[in-house]
């Protein structure tokens, strides 16, 4: 295993949050590639102390949260929703850089990429979160 570069945002963690879960996908230390880690069932799991361990366990340098913006450019009531459990991940996680990145259309380019493998529709309800989450840290890479 590499030793870190304080430089490097990588590992990153990726959170594509919802209401009632929250997909988690991360960057390998060079940044290459993003893989799903897990989906956070919000009513069985404190979502903020999960991602503090993950973050630990996994030497995250980045936290990469995606934030619904409205077709018109605008933010609504899930952006808000995600802002203030944002906050709530800044306070946690203070040394962390915490990054948003749109998140337009990431399940559905998600589910067209399960789609594409072979997963029904059904098949990908317990991992389409995590796939959007691999969409986001893939956008922030891009850019």
């Amino acid at each position: 295993m590499r030793s870190q570069d304080s430089n490097s945002p990588h590992p990153a963690l990726g959170i594509d949050h919802g209401d009632a879960r929250i997909g988690i996908a991360a960057t390998d230390d060079f940044g290459i590639l993003a893989h799903p880690v897990e989906t956070i069932d919000v009513a069985r799991t404190d979502a903020i102390e999960r991602i503090a361990l993950l973050a630990a366990m996994r030497k995250i340098q980045t936290l990469v949260v995606g934030l619904p913006i409205r077709m018109d450019g605008t933010e609504g009531n899930s952006a808000a929703k995600v802002r203030a459990f944002a906050g709530k991940l800044r306070e946690r996680l203070p040394a962390l850089p915490l990054i948003f990145v749109d998140e337009t259309l990431t399940t559905s380019t998600a589910a067209g990429k399960l789609r594409e493998a072979g997963r029904k529709a059904k098949q990908q309800k317990s991992i389409i979160d995590q796939a959007a989450a691999v969409e986001i840290l893939n956008a922030w890479m891009e850019n």
